[in-house]
């Protein structure tokens, strides 16, 4: 069966089943497949779930050397508190860094350029050897994450379709909040100090009192997702 109907029938399939039933179905049935996680507010949540299942899943961390020293920290300690054994950090390597942005400062007059050379590209070279990979968005965060399915198709420009799962698609922030408080998950430090959404340290501020979770992600510049979650080699934007 093509991949569009294939993701088409497991949506229907799983369109009440656990996080964890869906996360499972995509470990044990595609091929070979990648997490993806910034270890951000509130990635323990997934890679606590497929620590469950595997500790040696390939969990891919985009380092854009960009990052909240806290981040680089929270990394290492999730690690190890649940066990996972196949970290791989991605990185853009120093001679396109030195090429396209040399003196670290392309995030100033063009974010979208700045996100293509430090965390896109290098995570679809990281791609290649996966037949599928698997992220934490979810629909509450808003936008087009809105109309978020369990499973997708994935279709970077150049290169073959791949199925992308999206195992919490479906969880709200009090999902999120019970299951680390159930689970004693370690939280990351900067939530505690008003960044429920955490990105580059350039690029992200604090979120006031009644704002969305990823208003401090890129504020005031029209500009909500990073890139690497694509539609038809497109980013998905929110309006």
């Amino acid at each position: 069966m093509p991949l569009d109907g294939q993701t088409q029938t497991l949506n229907r399939i799983y369109k009440d089943r656990d996080a964890q039933d869906v996360l499972a179905h995509a470990l044990s049935s595609f091929g070979d497949m990648a997490l993806v996680s910034s270890f951000g507010a509130e990635s323990v949540v997934l890679l606590h779930m497929a620590a469950q299942i595997d500790t040696s899943v390939p969990a891919l961390f985009i380092d854009t050397e960009m990052l909240f020293a806290e981040t680089l920290d929270y990394q290492r300690d999730v690690a190890a508190t649940l066990g996972l054994s196949n970290v791989q950090v991605i990185r853009a390597t120093r001679d396109v860094l030195f090429e396209r942005d040399n003196e670290n400062l392309l995030h100033l007059h063009d974010p979208d350029a700045c996100c293509a050379l430090r965390k896109t590209e290098p995570l679809q070279k990281a791609l290649l050897g996966f037949d599928g990979w698997i992220s934490g968005r979810k629909r509450y965060q808003g936008g087009e994450r809105q109309a978020l399915d369990l499973f997708e198709v994935d279709r970077p420009l150049g290169r073959m379709p791949r199925v992308k799962v999206n195992p919490l698609a479906r969880w709200d922030s009090g999902d999120l909040r019970d299951y680390i408080a159930t689970h004693n998950l370690p939280r990351h430090p900067l939530v505690a100090k008003g960044f429920p959404s955490v990105g580059c340290a350039p690029c992200t501020t604090r979120v006031g009192s009644g704002e969305n979770a990823r208003a401090g992600r890129w504020r005031d510049q029209g500009k909500t997702e990073c890139g690497i979650h694509v539609r038809d080699g497109g980013a998905q934007r929110s309006a």
